[in-house]
């Protein structure tokens, strides 16, 4: 399960997003918002991250209009690894090398087609489980105690 959600600034680039989503059979849970009408990131970044921590969704998805907001605020939560990104490789990276589980991205920096391709692949990699990857998650996720 995917949660998925957005601010005003992301609300074009989240029904793309959503609809990539069901397109590759992808289960989802949308936290809104539901509408390009102006709100606060930092609802529905929470709602996110909260399905995330609570182990409701396996990772999530948050969009606004450059990504940086709904990053930080997910961060603020334990357990959560929020990862902004605006290509490929650090989709990739941040899977493989920082077990990210909340992919970030902003609408108003990147274009739909990359922003399907970056969720792809932060969809479908894998954390790598090599020892120094380890030790270095485990060394973040020890900043949350």
């Amino acid at each position: 399960m995917i949660a998925i959600g957005c601010d005003h600034g992301g609300f074009n680039l989240k029904k793309e997003i959503i609809d990539f989503l069901e397109e590759n059979n992808y289960e989802y849970k949308d936290f809104g918002t539901y509408s390009d009408e102006a709100c606060d990131y930092p609802v529905y970044a929470g709602k996110v991250a909260q399905a995330v921590q609570k182990g409701e969704c396996e990772k999530g998805i948050i969009i606004c209009g450059t990504g940086i907001g709904v990053s930080m605020t997910a961060n603020k939560y334990k357990g959560i690894r929020a990862a902004l990104c605006g290509d490929c490789f650090s989709a990739r990276a941040c899977r493989e090398h920082n077990d990210a589980n909340i992919l970030t991205m902003g609408e108003r920096v990147i274009g739909p087609g990359l922003a399907r391709e970056i969720t792809k692949i932060f969809l479908e990699t894998p954390f790598s489980n090599v020892d120094r990857h380890i030790r270095r998650v485990n060394m973040m996720k020890a900043l949350d105690e």
